[in-house]
């Protein structure tokens, strides 16, 4: 439904009070969209996620010590929720006394992706952007005097090299993409994440079988992380403006026409996978899932989520000896047909021997 011109007026206004808000890497086409890819690929490079791996552990052992006395959980406060949010924080040397901010501006990045709130919950949602961007623009002009190993300074020093064929625009990011890019990551690095975190532990209590040949054999993470990506993906599809008329499965699609293209479908297509709806990591083609997209626009962060899904299924295993779904869950998602995740998971475990 069109806004009134009313409540046009409130986006004009909170949109005045913070940056401009630009299309980086996840909504440009071409050529824009190669610049942004070159400027940030190498903060992203496979060696650079490789060596975040003993600090994505660290986090996550500290995590389970916190909580492998108790016997039960509430999941996704206690894991999946702080697990990717101080990972990325890490990377964006973010305090800890910060880290509620930070997950707070990632849900009001989030708010009005596929969900029916409000316009005063989305004014609401963009002011808590505004604070975002100032305080991101404050720590990155910090940077410029006093430089230092992490993510921001990467961004603020990328370039491209002058005799790159597939680019001429050759300048560096402006602060309005470095906001725009950072608050992508803030978004890919833990809501995605913690969707995914929170599935994969629900599907291992489900299939106590799978669980068991975890414990047995831990190398088994990558494809549970896998096949949780597969059959519960976390970002179910992705808004597209069709560039020219085509037909697409008996249907006829005109230029101009917004449509969306659904990751989640394709995901459980039975052309290419057996028992599409079972949870098997043991499936052929796991890796040809569409979970992070596919084509210039795959998520840059896909190793990175990867990784923690990787290293909390094989931390867990070795510190969990039984795990079981609480009577009491509900099995409530978040209200969106974009992003798909449980709001909160009940879990009752047995703490294996030697676990602290």
């Amino acid at each position: 439904m069109p806004l009134s011109s009313a409540d046009r007026e409130k986006f004009v206004d909170v949109m005045a009070a913070g940056y401009p808000r630009v299309p980086t890497m996840l909504t440009a086409d071409q050529p824009d969209h190669t610049r942004y890819r070159r400027l940030v690929a190498r903060a992203f490079h496979p060696k650079v996620i490789a060596e975040m791996e003993p600090v994505i552990r660290e986090i996550t052992v500290g995590l389970i010590d916190s909580w492998i006395d108790k016997g039960r959980i509430e999941f996704v406060k206690e894991f999946g929720v702080p697990l990717p949010v101080r990972v990325i924080a890490k990377a964006l040397n973010v305090p800890d006394d910060r880290l509620a901010d930070f997950k707070r501006w990632s849900d009001d990045s989030i708010a009005g992706i596929g969900t029916n709130i409000t316009v005063e919950q989305r004014v609401q949602a963009e002011y808590g952007v505004n604070e975002f961007q100032h305080y991101f623009a404050e720590q990155i002009n910090l940077r410029r005097t006093e430089p230092q190993d992490d993510l921001l300074t990467n961004l603020l020093n990328a370039s491209i090299d002058d005799d790159d064929p597939e680019v001429t625009d050759k300048r560096q990011l402006d602060m309005a993409e470095m906001l725009s890019i950072v608050q992508q990551l803030l978004v890919a690095g833990n809501e995605t994440t913690t969707k995914t975190l929170t599935e994969m532990i629900r599907l291992l209590a489900e299939n106590p079988a799978e669980w068991e040949k975890l414990k047995a054999d831990p190398s088994r993470a990558e494809k549970v992380v896998e096949e949780t990506l597969r059959l519960s993906t976390p970002t179910q599809g992705m808004w597209r403006i069709l560039t020219k008329d085509t037909e697409l499965g008996g249907v006829q699609l005109t230029k101009g026409q917004r449509i969306i293209i659904v990751f989640a479908s394709a995901n459980r297509d039975e052309a290419l996978y057996d028992d599409p709806d079972g949870f098997n990591p043991d499936r052929e083609h796991l890796r040809e899932n569409l979970a992070f997209g596919k084509g210039i626009h795959f998520c840059l962060g896909a190793n990175l989520s990867r990784l923690e899904g990787k290293v909390a299924a094989e931390e867990l295993s070795k510190r969990i000896d039984t795990i079981t779904l609480s009577d009491s869950n509900k099995y409530e998602y978040f209200p969106s047909f974009m992003l798909r995740g449980l709001t909160n998971l009940e879990v009752e475990f047995t703490a294996a021997t030697g676990a602290r």
